[in-house]
């Protein structure tokens, strides 16, 4: 896996080597667009507004129009010369509670890995993170932009999360009413929540509808008749205090091990 980006944690008077890797990646199926009538593939070619005609990758620019069909250039090179050392190091601003920031800032994970010469001093941030159920609140220079970011704590590394800035963040929609609900309710639902609990094993889940497309793809290769499933019929409406008892009632009581230790010692694992 190659590097996104090498450069250093900085973090008061203290200087850490570090380099960062993706840390997701995109498995879904990719289809082609064909033309219906003989399924060939559709290609996109870039065409020349000017002349018509077709460009090359190594004869397209990037350009930035400051008035009506006026641009200036700037090139790649440009740009990395403008990123001082300083654009570079992951600056550390504050630190603040694992759960403040609210997930809708989240956009783009990475791996924090240590260079030659940080990996005391990351681990050593790690830990005391750890302890103290903090995050660290930073800004770098990714790309050809300044990205606000979080540095996690993780039981096996630090991870690396940039976030969206305020302004690209949308409001709710629509406002919509909030009832009253009674504290038997509320009592029932705890109770609901606490019968579901179990530690997050992300080993355990699977992108289900894919498994259906590859197998939909596979019988469609071999010439086999689609099958198509049933629906499920849906439940009928009840009180929500009856849903609730009845949900409470069904759920399981078979827990792993680790679901049963005490909540402190597990949140020490995150």
């Amino acid at each position: 896996m190659a590097v996104v980006q090498k450069g250093a944690i900085s973090f008061g008077l203290v200087y850490i080597p570090v380099g960062l890797y993706t840390a997701t990646q995109d498995n879904d199926i990719a289809f082609n667009q064909l033309h219906k009538a003989d399924k060939s593939r559709i290609r996109y070619k870039k065409v020349c507004a000017h002349c018509g005609k077709e460009v090359e990758a190594k004869d397209i620019v990037r350009g930035f129009e400051y008035a009506k069909d006026r641009y200036v250039i700037v090139t790649d090179e440009e740009i990395e010369r403008l990123k001082t050392e300083k654009d570079r190091t992951i600056t550390i601003l504050s630190f603040t509670g694992l759960d403040e920031i609210s997930p809708v800032y989240y956009d783009r994970a990475y791996h924090v890995v240590p260079q030659k010469g940080g990996g005391k001093a990351l681990e050593l941030l790690r830990q005391a993170m750890l302890r103290t159920q903090r995050a660290a609140l930073g800004r770098t220079v990714l790309g050809n932009s300044e990205r606000l970011l979080v540095i996690l704590p993780r039981r096996d590394g630090m991870l690396l999360q940039t976030l969206l800035y305020r302004d690209d963040i949308k409001d709710i929609p629509v406002d919509y009413d909030r009832p009253q609900v009674s504290q038997g309710e509320l009592d029932m639902a705890e109770q609901l929540i606490r019968g579901m609990e179990e530690p997050f094993q992300p080993e355990k889940y699977r992108d289900e509808f894919q498994e259906k497309l590859k197998a939909l793809i596979a019988d469609k290769i071999a010439g086999k008749q689609v099958a198509v499933p049933k629906e499920e019929k849906a439940g009928a409406v009840l009180d929500l205090m009856e849903a609730l008892k009845a949900s409470v009632k069904n759920v399981g009581a078979k827990k792993s091990p680790a679901a049963k230790r005490p909540r402190t010692e597990r949140k020490k694992e995150a």
